[in-house]
C-alpha cells in the first residue's frame, strides 16, 4: 500500500486528473446503475396480468391503479395508453400517447452512459500525456542536467512516464467495462419495454370494447 502511494505522488501533477477522471466516473457508473436498477424493478407478468384482468372485468380504474403501484419507465408507458383509452382516444390516440411516454423514458436510462466511455478515454490520454511529459523530462536530464543530477532527474522523470502509463490504465479499463455492463443492461431493460408495451397496445385495442366508461 505504501508502494502505490509513493508511485502516486512520484506520478506528478497528471495523477491527480486521471484520480479526478477516475472519481468522476465511478460516480457516474453507480448513480446509472441505481436508476437502472430501479427501472427493472418490477415484476412484468404480474402488472400485466393484474392488468389484462382489470381490462377483462371491464374496470379501467383498476388497471390505470395497477401501474401507480410500481413507477417505472414501463409502466409510465402502459398507464399513458390506459388513460388514452379511458379518455374514448382511438387507436392512435392511444399508440401515440404510449410514444410520447417512452421518447421521454428511455432518453432517461441511457442517459450519460456514454460519458463512461469518454471518461475511460481521458484517463488514457492523461496517462500518455504524462508519459510524453516523462519522457521530455527524462531527455532533458540527459543532455542538460550537471552529472550529479542527472541520475535524481532521470530516475524522477522516468517515475513520473511510467506511473501515469499505470494509472491512466488502472482506470480506464474499469470504466469502459461499466459503460459495457452498463449499456448492455440499459438496452436489455429498452428492448424488454419495448416489447412489453407493444404487446400491452395490441391488447387494450383488441379487448377496448370491454372497458367501461
Amino acid at each position: 500500500m505504501a508502494g502505490m502511494i509513493q508511485a502516486y505522488w512520484d506520478g506528478g501533477s497528471f495523477m491527480h486528473l486521471i484520480l479526478l477522471s477516475s472519481i468522476v466516473g465511478l460516480a457516474i457508473a453507480f448513480e446509472r446503475l441505481l436508476v437502472l436498477l430501479a427501472a427493472g424493478n418490477i415484476n412484468k407478468d404480474q402488472v400485466l396480468g393484474r392488468i389484462k384482468n382489470a381490462i377483462y372485468s371491464g374496470n379501467i380504474e383498476k388497471a390505470i391503479a395497477a401501474t401507480s403501484q410500481t413507477r417505472t419507465p414501463l409502466t409510465n408507458i402502459i398507464r399513458a395508453g390506459l388513460i388514452a383509452v379511458k379518455n374514448n382516444g382511438d387507436a392512435e390516440e392511444v399508440q401515440t400517447a404510449m410514444d410520447a411516454v417512452a421518447l421521454r423514458e428511455v432518453p432517461r436510462l441511457e442517459k450519460r452512459i456514454g460519458l463512461l466511455a469518454t471518461v475511460s478515454n481521458i484517463a488514457t490520454l492523461l496517462g500518455l500525456l504524462g508519459t510524453v511529459s516523462g519522457l521530455i523530462g527524462a531527455f532533458a536530464a540527459v543532455a542538460n542536467v550537471a552529472p550529479a543530477e542527472k541520475a535524481t532527474m532521470l530516475s524522477n522523470s522516468i517515475a513520473v512516464a511510467m506511473n501515469t502509463t499505470a494509472f491512466g490504465l488502472i482506470v480506464a479499463i474499469p470504466l469502459l467495462g461499466f459503460f459495457g455492463f452498463l449499456n448492455s443492461m440499459a438496452q436489455g431493460i429498452v428492448d424488454d419495454m419495448h416489447e412489453s408495451s407493444v404487446a400491452t397496445l395490441n391488447f387494450l385495442l383488441t379487448n377496448k370494447n370491454k372497458v367501461g366508461r
